[in-house]
């Protein structure tokens, strides 16, 4: 549902722009909206599963994107620009809040089961964004209004997250090896599961997050004002990254299996560097596009494997989820508005500098995401 909806918001991006008047660094304001409700909503998560438990915030985050998805819509042809920041925002939020609910559950489930699945589960956000995709070109390629296009994808959004919210139900978990319930400061309760393993992993989830961040929030505009591309192909460099995505998920158990997540890990940040290097230089508009999906399938297991190294643990599992998570998130905050500072003064191309060199740092640091098979390595 998620993946459903920040596709539709995404293909949209150059037509949004067009209706508000916006700058590249105006729309790097814009998308600070989704970034930050983003991270707020990591933020609080943590706290609301130790008291509430997963399912309500998961109800939160199916909620809230359909609002956020249908007061875009409403508010770009209106060039309400604080409505669209606030549409956003609500995205985020509801999708923040949502992301650790369902990455703890993920976590469990694997932990159980003594499988790699959350790449799988990841995977079907991806499937999201594909379909969200493959909708958006259809309603740009037929020019067909966004007032029209994201209110009928908040619909369908809808429909999957009542299906979805009365469907789940929460796996039980170990106590933690902390008492959260005790009187000490939040401060000394994170320092109990901070490592430096955990501290690399939280690297690798951070550039592998600001990596799918940049590309899902400037592809589109990439193409149509580096390359001056149709709007219809910017709507369908982003569907290829997202379907590299898919099948790179989709393929990532039997690969983590053989050869364990910290040498995935290590080969997917190679891909991915190459994919984006390719995206700075390339002089072609078609050449970018087959770049897309290199960057896409580089980055494809990235955060997933990063959160499966973070939940490996017997009873603290959960809290390490969230601490990674974070970092992704700070990332997902950090990213849309420094790339459209520098996309505004250097050019988009040159901006994507920042994601190659992260993705360049996790290549050394991979081995922090070890094990899950290969045999235990």
């Amino acid at each position: 549902m998620t993946g459903f909806g920040i596709a539709s918001w995404v293909t949209r991006t150059p037509a949004v722009r067009e209706d508000l008047g916006a700058s590249i660094e105006a729309m790097g304001f814009v998308l600070f909206g989704l970034s930050i409700g983003s991270m707020l909503g990591i933020l609080s998560a943590g706290a609301l599963i130790r008291r509430l438990g997963t399912r309500p915030l998961v109800l939160v985050g199916a909620a809230l994107p359909v609002v956020g998805i249908l007061l875009v819509g409403l508010s770009a042809p209106a060039q309400v620009t604080v409505g669209v920041w606030a549409g956003l925002f609500l995205v985020g939020f509801g999708a923040g809040v949502a992301e650790i609910g369902l990455n703890v559950e993920a976590a469990a489930v694997e932990r159980l089961t003594d499988r790699p699945v959350v790449p799988v589960l990841h995977a079907c956000f991806s499937l999201g964004t594909v379909a969200g995709g493959i909708v958006g070109i259809a309603m740009t390629a037929a020019h067909v209004p966004v007032i029209v296009h994201l209110p009928i994808a908040a619909l369908v959004m809808a429909g999957l997250a009542a299906f979805a919210a009365t469907n789940l139900r929460p796996l039980p978990r170990a106590e933690p090896a902390v008492d959260v319930d005790a009187p000490r400061s939040t401060t000394t309760i994170r320092r109990s599961v901070v490592t430096m393993q955990l501290v690399f992993i939280a690297v690798i989830t951070l550039a592998m997050a600001f990596a799918e961040g940049a590309a899902s929030d400037w592809l589109p505009l990439l193409m149509t004002s580096d390359h001056d591309a149709p709007e219809v192909l910017g709507s369908l460099v982003f569907t290829g990254f997202a379907l590299a995505m898919l099948i790179g998920r989709s393929a990532g158990t039997p690969l983590v299996t053989r050869f364990g997540r910290g040498a995935v890990v290590r080969a997917c940040a190679v891909v991915g560097v190459v994919g984006v290097l390719v995206v700075v230089v390339s002089p072609s508009p078609f050449v970018t596009a087959g770049a897309a999906v290199v960057w896409g399938l580089g980055i494809a297991l990235g955060f997933p494997l990063a959160v499966s190294a973070a939940g490996d643990h017997p009873t603290d599992g959960d809290r390490r989820v969230s601490v990674v998570a974070t970092a992704g998130y700070i990332a997902f905050l950090v990213g849309p508005p420094a790339l459209g500072f520098l996309g505004e003064h250097l050019g988009l191309r040159v901006a994507m500098l920042v994601p190659a060199a992260l993705l360049a740092i996790t290549i050394v640091i991979a081995s922090a995401a070890g094990r899950q098979r290969a045999d235990a390595q």
